[in-house]
């Protein structure tokens, strides 16, 4: 369950026209290999925008800025962000913070 503090990384990413599944692919690769092998790292999520399908959201929760800055440091972190300015226009990278929260009683 999420909570107030809890951070996040995050992406903007505008891919470049019909390498949408190339990009998709490739950061599902690199997600598989962050939640399997870095500590301090939860779940990846990726969004696609349904009324632009070149603009994508990544996100994932992490358990201190720390780990945050050891993952950006990883060989595998620099070859799949290379990989991505390939096929992408541009690229914004976060991280964010949990400042408020509306959960639905069960």
């Amino acid at each position: 369950m999420p909570k107030i503090g809890q951070l996040f990384s995050s992406g903007q990413w505008l891919v470049k026209p019909g390498k949408e599944a190339e990009f998709i692919s490739a950061w599902d690769t690199f997600a598989q290999w962050t939640v399997q092998n870095q500590a301090g790292a939860g779940s990846g999520h990726l969004l696609q925008d349904t009324t632009n399908s070149r603009s994508f959201l990544s996100f994932g929760p992490w358990d201190s800025e720390y780990a945050i800055q050891q993952w950006r440091q990883k060989p595998e972190f620099q070859t799949f962000l290379s990989r991505a300015r390939e096929l992408c226009d541009d690229i914004q990278p976060k991280i964010l913070t949990i400042v408020a929260l509306a959960i639905p009683k069960s």
